[in-house]
């Protein structure tokens, strides 16, 4: 079983920002910590990108891709492996999401 992303998680920015990990799903948890939804949106902070020397951070990160089978409301949980896009304040995307660390228990749907 791929590993799942919780509130515990840890995701950032490829340029070192944090992602602040909020969801709406209030049901389902693992070892306490809500499991993450595709439909999630995480702002970020600490992103220190400024290509050319013009400040430009990452401050949200939105999911493109979550788990194919296993959804909370129809809407589908974020694995390890799911696709998180960085994006700035003009909606400029500006990389892939770092999955750090992840929850290692199933989840009991």
């Amino acid at each position: 079983m791929v590993p799942l992303l919780t509130t515990t998680s840890t995701v950032m920015c490829p340029h070192a920002g944090q992602a602040v990990l909020v969801t709406s799903n209030t049901v389902s948890h693992v070892d306490g910590a809500p499991v993450l939804l595709e439909s999630d949106v995480h702002p970020v902070v600490g992103c220190v990108f400024a290509p050319g020397g013009v400040l430009t951070p990452c401050l949200m990160i939105r999911w493109a891709a979550g788990a194919t089978m296993t959804n909370v409301w129809g809407i589908p949980v974020l694995l390890q492996s799911s696709i998180g896009i960085c994006y700035n304040a003009m909606q400029a995307p500006q990389g892939l999401a770092l999955i750090v660390q992840t929850q290692q228990h199933a989840l009991g749907i």
